[in-house]
């Protein structure tokens, strides 16, 4: 191998380290995986072309956090805010099956695991659960980078001026900007407080079993008094038992008969993908991953992601047999 060659296997390699911290931080950026895949492959790029262009005033790895901050800030600038159906607009008022969809680009998506290292994995867990990625769609672009090297990634006001081209005074600035936003809208956040509730297993076994069963009756008592169910990419989503006993019924014809296979998100929270039977009854196929938020022992907040896309993301079969 020459020299040109050697140089590139180990840019690769560097690269290639780099690249699970690389995607959470681009994922945390911008509520999407396959933004945050647009985005480390675009950086990957980037820095292939722009080798020559690294001179070591800086660290690689802030070299490559500049480029993928500049092309997550700039996503951003062209983009509307992510959000989730119950932040976007009120529960439905009359009850009926939903046929309107927002695009995907509208919401918040879940993401499988960025790395198989169980010590990576638990590092910020917290700071990746779907409520704190809902949290930081509220910061600005510039603040939600700067609050994120900080707090979850912990760089130095130094290092993180370097990566974003601000001055350290900049930078403080705009961190104390986004701990004050971010306060405020937790303190808004019921989901929030539910955070370090942990996952209820024997709710989770029960939810499965009348659910593959569709006992409706015995699915509704699962939920809390104040218990919702979202299902984007539909805005429309239901809150309350006698709403969700409706919905549920009113759906039976497509959910009869589903299975689920176990799954975890976003961290390793457990969550459930829903396999439906197939127009022909031939088989079961993919429909929506199910997370499950708790409160008091009871169903807080189902988020049903209908978004067949996310099954092989998750390395999930492409169908069940009957």
């Amino acid at each position: 191998m020459n020299e040109t060659g050697l140089e590139d296997a180990l840019e690769l390699q560097l690269f290639d380290k780099l690249k699970p911290e690389l995607t959470s931080f681009c994922y945390r950026m911008l509520g999407s995986m396959d933004d945050a895949d647009d985005a480390v492959q675009e950086t990957y790029i980037r820095v292939w072309q722009r080798g020559d262009s690294f001179r070591q005033e800086s660290s690689y790895k802030t070299w490559v956090y500049r480029i993928a901050s500049n092309l997550c800030l700039d996503k951003l600038r062209q983009a509307k805010r992510r959000t989730r159906p119950v932040d976007y607009s009120h529960p439905a008022a009359s009850i009926i099956v939903p046929t309107e969809t927002l695009p995907d680009s509208s919401w918040i998506w879940p993401a499988p695991a960025f790395s198989e290292d169980p010590e990576e994995i638990l590092i910020r867990k917290e700071t990746l659960q779907l409520c704190f990625i809902t949290l930081l769609q509220v910061l600005p672009p510039l603040q939600r980078a700067v609050l994120l090297l900080k707090d979850v990634f912990e760089w130095s006001s130094k290092q993180i001026a370097e990566t974003l081209g601000k001055s350290p005074s900049a930078v403080n600035s705009a961190l104390q900007r986004a701990r004050e936003t971010m306060n405020r809208a937790k303190l808004r956040s019921e989901e929030y407080s539910l955070m370090d509730v942990q996952p209820d297993q024997e709710l989770l076994s029960r939810y499965v079993e009348v659910f593959e069963q569709f006992d409706i009756q015995a699915l509704v008592a699962l939920f809390h008094e104040d218990g919702c169910m979202s299902m984007p990419p539909f805005p429309m989503w239901i809150q309350g038992k006698e709403d969700l006993f409706t919905f549920f019924s009113l759906t039976r014809w497509h959910c009869d008969g589903s299975r689920f296979v176990p799954t975890s998100v976003n961290g390793g929270y457990p969550a459930f993908a829903q396999y439906v039977p197939s127009s022909d009854k031939t088989c079961l196929v993919p429909w929506g991953i199910h997370v499950i938020v708790m409160k008091e022992k009871k169903i807080y907040h189902i988020q049903n992601f209908i978004n067949t896309k996310l099954f092989s993301r998750f390395g999930l079969p492409e169908q069940l047999d009957r």
